[in-house]
């Protein structure tokens, strides 16, 4: 029997060493760290990712399935709901860091198969709404900043490609100074990128580029 934790990482905030600390410091003991980077979990199914297509040739009967928490299988409730009963049924045990949830397709009681099944179908909820909120927040922070005249003023010094990249190496960790590096930008633009990144991606949108 093998424990696995999957991670997924969309943000700059956040890292994979992070979750697999949290994981280790709630005392499972990791056999494999299965990661998707720079992946959103509303767009993309878990079998569409590079890396979350192997934890259905990974995972056996027996196996646990670690993240850190269900939105880390996806930000869709049906799609949520639909991968967890997959590998209880193939006999996967999945368990959460946070709350140190665990869903077992062994239960037999109808009673805790339905308080089982309810709390799956409230968390894969639950993600989808933080998710739904998180993009109304950003749109609402992108349209701020096309309406301040700082954004309206001020040309932005890097290109869509640029910032798409500094994005993409600051998801993985990559420090300030290299990301700099990589990208012809100065720290302090990479650091603006880091920071507010909806409101450097306002500026890029602002100039149309």
């Amino acid at each position: 029997m093998a424990t696995i934790l999957y991670a997924r990482v969309s943000t700059v905030d956040q890292t994979v060493e992070h979750q697999e600390t949290q994981a280790r410091q709630a005392g499972f003991k990791i056999d494999q760290v299965v990661v998707d980077n720079g992946v959103s979990g509303i767009a993309t199914r878990l079998e569409e990712r590079p890396q979350g297509r192997r934890l259905f040739d990974l995972l056996r009967a027996g196996d646990v399935l670690v993240v850190r928490w269900v939105d880390r299988l996806g930000r869709n409730y049906e799609d949520v709901c639909d991968i967890i009963r997959e590998f209880m049924r193939r006999g996967v045990v999945i368990k959460t860091v946070i709350n140190s949830f665990a869903f077992d397709g062994s239960t037999k009681d109808p009673m805790q198969k339905a308080v089982r099944d309810a709390l799956i179908g409230f968390m894969a909820a639950l993600g989808q709404a933080q998710a739904e909120a998180t993009k109304l927040a950003q749109r609402a922070g992108i349209e701020r900043a096309k309406a301040s005249a700082v954004y309206r003023g001020r040309k932005p010094s890097y290109s869509r490609k640029q910032f798409e990249m500094a994005r993409k190496l600051l998801g993985k960790d990559v420090n300030v100074g290299t990301v700099a590096a990589e990208t012809g930008l100065s720290r302090g633009t990479v650091y603006r990128i880091k920071d507010d990144p909806a409101a450097a991606e306002a500026a890029l949108a602002t100039w149309g580029r």
